[in-house]
């Protein structure tokens, strides 16, 4: 079959041409992401809008007309990407998902979900809800059994933690944050200055190469998007802030092809260090909640402002507008509060996604926002501001995507034997098993040129360009 409805809907919010739309293939299997809602059609459609921009990005660059990239899009791959982190094994080891804190609680009325895998939320949890560090699973359980969702979830919210009830559909659209996402689309691309054109090598490799990505993300969503971007020969630094380690599981998963330091941009050495590399980047893309960043001149507008021609991707859980534009969240919160784990759920439990789709689905359109913006700027020049958000991408996949007619059908899928679509490679300390990328179009890399360093153990520089820009 070629490109679905929702490929297309994706690509016009990229702003791509919809010609293109007719050089994408793709080859369904049955079994792929099996959900309620469309989920293998939002993976689908964000792995080949994702890889279509990749495709026309290295045309433009080697002078190659554009109109003939070809493009597949392999629904054992992309199903298999958009559980990266289920398949990954660390020396034989499958990683920890999600701490004993983080999961669904029955309360007095009805259901609530916390994340607390990182140690500041588990502390930030257990002082809202009044309980010391030695308190179980089961003691919290009994707590909020007796207690409001909604309730718990402002408390928490409030105390710098992450809770949220379970809301319908129809809930969240009555919902001051729902109503506001629902007026936003899919993503939002704004050309706030008039730089000038880029100037492309004609011998440019892989797409992004010599493209300098400045990477200020956490968890899934942002690191999908800039591990993508490493794939096509992006020059990928991740920065972290020392005093907030990385889960390592997280970090072998999302490192591919990146390098990773840590700088305190409180402190003055490394905040110098910082404005250097700033100012040879190209790209900056950010995934800490909305004005997080602002007390360092990171919004998108100052740094567009203090580098004309930057191409500034900004990430969020709720959007950056609304009553819920501050908080912070996580695609297993997004589910609850957007309908979708009412959706998924039986009569008497909610449900998740077989996947975190609405990570690793933004992330893809994150890289392809981008890899588009890239290839603007040789056009039009100006710098460019995108704006994401998992709630946002939630709202597509519950109102605005359906079902694809059936079309080329493969083998079907086996989510418990998907050997085709991994590979194995010595990192630094550990040997891996990984989900290899679900991109696939003409001249195209197959797999990362390096596994994941260690986090934070790259210098605080830029490697040499592969090519001018």
């Amino acid at each position: 079959m070629t490109h679905t409805p929702g490929t297309a809907t994706a690509w016009q919010a990229l702003g791509g041409d919809p010609v293109l739309l007719s050089r994408i293939s793709a080859l369904t299997r049955a079994g792929a992401l099996p959900a309620r809602l469309p989920v293998i059609e939002l993976a689908r459609a964000c792995v080949g809008a994702c890889a279509l921009a990749a495709a026309e990005l290295g045309a433009t660059r080697a002078r190659r007309p554009v109109r003939d990239v070809q493009v597949r899009v392999d629904d054992g791959a992309v199903a298999t990407a958009f559980t990266s982190e289920r398949h990954l094994l660390v020396d034989g080891r499958e990683p920890v998902a999600f701490a004993p804190l983080s999961r669904f609680w029955r309360t007095a009325d009805g259901w609530l979900r916390t994340h607390a895998n990182y140690p500041h939320h588990r502390a930030r949890l257990r002082a809202a809800l009044g309980v010391g560090a030695d308190a179980t699973a089961q003691d919290v359980a009994e707590l909020l059994a007796g207690r409001s969702a909604h309730e718990v979830e402002e408390t928490v919210y409030a105390a710098g933690g992450l809770a949220v009830a379970l809301r319908t559909p129809e809930e969240w659209a009555a919902h001051p944050q729902g109503a506001a996402v629902a007026r936003h689309p899919l993503l939002t691309r704004e050309r706030p200055d008039a730089a000038a054109p880029r100037s492309w090598s004609t011998d440019s490799g892989l797409p992004a190469a010599g493209v300098r990505v400045l990477d200020l993300t956490r968890v899934i969503a942002g690191p999908v998007a800039t591990r993508t971007l490493a794939l096509l020969g992006a020059d990928v630094l991740r920065v972290d802030a020392p005093q907030l380690p990385e889960d390592p599981d997280a970090h072998a998963d999302t490192g591919f092809g990146k390098r990773s330091t840590r700088l305190d941009l409180t402190a003055g050495a490394d905040r110098r260090t910082f404005e250097e590399l700033l100012a040879g980047a190209d790209v900056v893309v950010t995934g800490y909640r909305p004005g997080a960043l602002d007390r360092f001149g990171l919004s998108p507008r100052a740094l567009v402002e203090r580098r004309p021609g930057l191409v500034v991707a900004s990430l969020s859980a709720w959007g950056a507008y609304g009553p819920w534009g501050g908080r912070r969240g996580f695609d297993s919160l997004v589910q609850v509060a957007t309908g979708i784990a009412a959706v998924e759920g039986a009569v008497d439990e909610p449900g998740a996604l077989p996947a975190q789709a609405l990570d690793h689905g933004t992330g893809y359109l994150l890289a392809a926002g981008v890899l588009r913006a890239l290839t603007e700027q040789t056009r039009e020049g100006s710098s460019r501001v995108l704006r994401y958000a998992l709630a946002q991408t939630a709202h597509w996949l519950v109102d605005g995507l359906g079902r694809a007619d059936d079309g080329q059908q493969g083998e079907p899928y086996d989510a418990r034997d998907p050997a085709a679509w991994l590979s194995t490679a010595d990192g630094p300390t550990d040997r891996l098993r990984y989900a290899l990328p679900p991109l696939s179009f003409a001249g195209g890399p197959a797999d990362w040129a390096r596994p994941p360093g260690r986090w934070g153990a790259d210098a605080a520089a830029w490697t040499d360009r592969a090519a001018p820009v």
